[in-house]
């Protein structure tokens, strides 16, 4: 056998520069595309068929089905989307990941696109130097296209040449003869490439370039395309395993979807891969089991009308397919009560902008939070009983160290982010990001400060008059007021800062601070309450007027975050 270690290794080059292209192109394009593809999965998924529609969109234009799946567990988890929505998001994403086979079955294996790859490079190579990042984009795009048809004409001169080696061929037929079990052998072989590999483009590659060398059949190949729908799965659900309920539920939509698409193509195989070789001998007059030239496009019409069908038939039962899931993953009573990251768990995403959008929606999440804890501050402050004040004091004491650890978190996940391709644009919001996530935990602060004087008073047993407390809670409404605005500048459907509603509760409790100062001093002075439960009421709307400077400061932390 004449094929050594060295041509092995020039194999495994081969791949790698197929799949460095294919990563390089698609981050460019999601680049490009990036605020664009936002819109459209937020927007374009009022019902099943526009999600289908979207998810093979999405998926066409960035050249990632794990990617699109990517975002949209995060807009689940934002609640961009429901999980119904998702549904078809995720069929469609199973549709656009076909284009990258018509891609290489129409370029590269019937153009020698390979011979342009160079002058691709040169044409893109000054745009990677362009301080525009667009233009920057469109360069990157160009060098991963060029490199991804390089590594492909590479690819299918490295594999071993069958003629030369006879053993080779000896080899797999011990396993292409064993009827279904052949099937479902190289249907195992195509999922484990995939997983191994992480990219089920780069499997299909191989699997046209394994039939282009004559090493399988066209039927066992269509097998390991469908090991491919299933490989691709597996990835996701492996990062889900970190994350929450919602992100386990999409990833496990996606891999029971593919799976029982496997399952009742298994049943009709031999009748359908029949049906592809007629259509496609009638059409080129080749018949893809007697000429390796005419399997490339057999298995891209196989693949694609595989996929279609799949959707056709279970874009009905998207209800169903969430009851199973809802099933198989139960949240837990304390879901919605824990408060730790939700987003940025599974680290970084395949670009930086996206993992800029994870952030700003952990962003989001650790804001819901902050004012979760001033919920419970007004709860502490009207409750009687000692057990249920030690408790509810201790779970704000809890939210103040977790604020303190998802400050760093998100700092540490926005450095990493920094560290990677942005725009100007991108860069600008990842230093007013840092500075929000800041302010946030210092809201958190002053809520356990506020419980802290609340603590102060119990533990003197102090009351205060009627009087006195409709004062406090005038204050409490105004700060509530303040942190709605901000959550709402915070949701990532809004692109409008409202800054004057923002500033205008600001100068209110600004305004009422000063007047209860002056309230306080006289109270003082006719003995209304003593020196101590002065300093205690005092401290209370001080540090609420503190705590809006805070949500104030976020807000105008959004204005520079958002597209301007």
């Amino acid at each position: 056998m004449n094929y050594s270690f060295f041509d092995f290794l020039t194999l495994i080059g081969s791949l790698g520069l197929f799949l460095f292209g294919m990563k390089m192109m698609s981050e460019a394009l999601q680049k490009v595309a990036g605020d664009r593809m936002r819109k459209i999965l937020s927007a374009m998924t009022s019902n099943r068929f526009f999600g289908v529609l979207t998810g093979f969109l999405v998926t066409t234009i960035i050249q990632s089905s794990s990617a699109t799946t990517v975002m949209v567990v995060s807009f689940v988890n934002a609640g961009l989307m429901s999980l119904v929505e998702s549904i078809g998001v995720i069929m469609g994403a199973n549709i656009g990941t076909t284009i990258t086979g018509w891609m290489i079955t129409l370029l590269g294996f019937k153009v020698k696109i390979s011979a342009y790859a160079l002058p691709m490079i040169g044409l893109g190579l000054p745009l990677i130097f362009s301080k525009n990042s667009t233009r920057r984009s469109w360069g990157e795009f160009l060098v991963g296209f060029a490199l991804l048809f390089l590594g492909l004409e590479y690819l299918k001169g490295s594999v071993p040449d069958i003629k030369q080696s006879p053993e080779v061929l000896s080899f797999l037929q011990n396993y292409t003869n064993l009827g279904f079990g052949s099937t479902v052998l190289f249907l195992i072989i195509g999922s484990i490439l995939t997983v191994v590999i992480q990219s089920s483009s780069a499997t299909m590659a191989l699997t046209f370039v394994m039939c282009n060398q004559g090493w399988i059949p066209f039927h066992l190949a269509a097998a390991m395309v469908m090991g491919e729908n299933i490989g691709t799965t597996i990835t996701a659900n492996i990062a889900a395993s970190v994350g929450n309920v919602s992100a386990k539920r999409a990833a496990r939509v996606h891999l029971i979807f593919n799976l029982l698409g496997v399952t009742w193509m298994l049943m009709v195989f031999p009748w359908f891969v029949d049906a592809i070789v007629h259509f496609v001998s009638k059409s080129n007059g080749v018949s893809p089991t007697e000429s390796v030239s005419a399997i490339p496009t057999a298995l891209s019409i196989f693949h694609t009308s595989f996929n279609v069908m799949n959707v056709l038939i279970f874009v009905w039962f998207v209800k169903f397919f969430e009851k199973i899931v809802i099933r198989m993953v139960p949240s837990s009573e304390l879901e919605e009560e824990e408060f730790r990251l939700k987003f940025i768990t599974t680290g970084m995403l395949s670009t930086s902008e996206l993992s800029l959008m994870q952030a700003r929606k952990e962003v989001h999440w650790f804001g819901k939070h902050s004012q979760k804890m001033f919920g419970f501050i007004r709860k502490l402050m009207v409750q009687d009983k000692d057990s249920k004040f030690s408790k509810q004091f201790a779970r704000i004491e809890k939210y103040e160290g977790i604020c303190d650890n998802i400050e760093v978190e998100i700092a540490n996940y926005l450095s990493q982010v920094n560290q990677g391709k942005l725009s100007d644009v991108g860069r600008k919001r990842v230093r007013s990001m840092l500075k929000l996530v800041d302010d946030l935990e210092s809201i958190g602060d002053c809520n356990y400060n506020l419980a802290k004087t609340i603590n102060r008073m119990r533990n003197a047993n102090i009351k205060f008059s009627d009087e006195v407390l409709k004062k406090l809670d005038l204050m409490f409404d105004l700060v509530d007021a303040s942190l709605q605005v901000m959550i709402s500048n915070l949701d990532d459907i809004n692109e409008d800062i409202h800054m004057t509603k923002a500033r205008q509760l600001e100068d209110e409790i600004n305004n009422y601070r000063n007047q209860l100062k002056v309230e306080h001093l006289d109270n003082l002075k006719n003995g209304v309450y003593t020196y101590e439960a002065g300093i205690i009421f005092n401290d209370l709307f001080s540090e609420c007027e503190k705590l809006a400077d805070y949500v104030i400061n976020v807000t105008e932390a959004l204005a520079e975050v958002n597209p301007q």
